[in-house]
């Protein structure tokens, strides 16, 4: 457990110029529209009334203002109060639409896309891609397959417009305005993020994909998911995160909200990569029915600061929840993850496997949450977190809170801290490998739990962006 004074090890201001990441970058593209920095009750209006939205979002955005303004910082996890406001804008515009086709894309938009290291096999299937950048979304198209089986993908700003009543009845009902600080700013200002709607009995045999872009310093992107797939649909969605480095901070505060129908499945991964100078605040939440099965594949490579902890509600009998996720923390960076499993049917079973490499004096802490309440008879829950540490100056912490209020039911838990065993490291050196590359190959065998999960063009990305993140803060081992 950390000590009351563990605030006092991340120093938001950290850092020296001739350490930044050389393959990061920004755009010069202008937008058309940006609102004035700083927060307020005017903002929120004007954002409601740009975007031409019903009374009720209105409303629903002053109440998550209003919570937001009233709540203190978390009491837990990493010290907040670094973060201005005032600087920060709510609100950028870069196209009056949404392009249908690729070639509609503004060209420096779309070349950003293109310079990001996206897989070639991702870019082949931008048919089944939303892509957002900054505020809104800028290109969306459908795979055939989906529109054949009548499955509606949009991001989540048009889906309000085209479909009121279904947005309605589920919009804040997971994640409702005053869940938590952040999710309270997130309603008050929300601006793009996907909307799916899987019909009963419908399965995707390809994910559906996402991709999110911050380009501007002193910025915050709030984007807001909403996935239902109905009983007995499937679906894997993918989602995938970059900014280039600045010196000053830009936020990201998303909300997930998910349903699981009745013998439904949903999996939701996501590979985060974000720069040193974003704050990545999400809450993701999932409600699962009868029977049904949610699993949350979660990679966090970048960012400042990451407190992120994908969450089941195993609501119905037989339910199923699992969350696969790595963390790494390096130069500059902490990383507070975790899960929550709250446990309702009965034999309900959820399963956490966390793992976390931290060097060049990072932090990744896990923080998770088992709770079986009375009436879950017969819930199985089992959770484990190992943690590498590639150096003296790094550090993690595993802070579990797991909560059993039935006799029938277990819980199981399971953690391990772990440096590089120096045999291992000899064996692969002597074999050829650089040192560099040798520590990478360990670290690659650590995470393997979480990279099987991906699919394969991921996999790949993974592999790629562990190198770079091992690169970029000059070397490892």
């Amino acid at each position: 457990m950390p000590d009351k004074n563990s605030h006092a090890k991340f120093d938001p201001t950290a850092g020296d110029e001739q350490r930044r990441q050389e393959f990061e970058f920004h755009d010069t593209i202008k937008p058309i529209l940006e609102i004035p920095a700083g927060l307020s009750e005017d903002i929120v209006r004007e954002i409601s009334k740009l975007k031409g939205e019903p009374e009720f979002m209105l409303e629903n955005r002053l109440k998550g203002y209003g919570n937001f303004m009233e709540r203190p910082q978390p009491h837990f996890g990493p010290n907040l109060d670094f973060l201005d406001f005032s600087k920060l804008h709510f609100f950028t515009r870069y196209t009056n639409k949404v392009a249908r086709s690729w070639n509609d894309v503004p060209t420096q938009i779309k070349d950003t896309f293109a310079k990001l290291g996206i897989p070639q096999q991702e870019r082949k299937f931008l048919a089944g891609v939303n892509t957002q950048y900054e505020s809104e979304s800028v290109y969306r198209s459908m795979l055939d397959e989906a529109n054949r089986k009548g499955v509606i993908f949009l991001d989540t700003d048009t889906a309000l417009k085209e479909y009121p009543e279904l947005f309605r009845k589920y919009f804040g009902k997971v994640i409702p305005w005053n869940d938590n600080k952040y999710a309270a700013l997130n309603t008050a200002v929300w601006s793009g993020g996907i909307f799916i709607y899987v019909p009963k009995g419908v399965h995707l045999e390809k994910p559906l994909q996402s991709y999110f872009r911050i380009n501007n310093a002193l910025t915050g992107q709030f984007e807001r998911t909403l996935i239902i797939v109905d009983d007995d649909a499937s679906l894997h969605f993918v989602e995938g995160c970059t900014a280039p480095a600045y010196s000053e901070d830009s936020l990201h505060a998303a909300v997930v909200e998910i349903f699981v129908g009745k013998r439904a499945k949903c999996r939701y991964t996501t590979i985060q990569n974000w720069s040193t100078n974003v704050v990545n605040l999400v809450t993701q939440r999932a409600i699962v029915d009868d029977d049904g099965l949610m699993e949350w594949v979660d990679g966090n490579i970048g960012s400042k600061l990451n407190m992120k902890y994908p969450c089941c509600i195993l609501r119905g009998d037989r339910s199923k929840g699992s969350c696969i996720s790595i963390a790494v923390g390096g130069y500059r960076q902490y990383q507070d993850n975790g899960a929550k499993m709250i446990m309702i049917g009965r034999n309900t079973s959820a399963t956490t496997v966390s793992k976390s490499v931290v060097k060049e004096g990072g932090r990744a802490n896990f923080r998770g949450l088992i709770r079986i309440l009375p009436h879950a008879i017969g819930a199985r829950a089992h959770e484990e977190c190992d943690t590498l540490i590639l150096d003296d100056s790094s550090a993690s912490d595993t802070i579990p809170d797991n909560i059993c209020t039935n006799d029938s039911s277990y819980i199981e838990h399971e953690a391990t801290v772990s440096k590089i065993n120096e045999r291992d490291l000899f064996y692969l050196m002597s074999r050829g490998l650089t040192q560099s590359q040798a520590v990478k190959t360990i670290v690659m065998g650590f995470i393997e739990p979480f990279a099987k999960e991906l699919p394969l063009e991921y996999s790949v990305e993974l592999s790629h962006l562990m190198d770079l993140d091992m690169m970029k803060a000059g070397s490892v081992g």
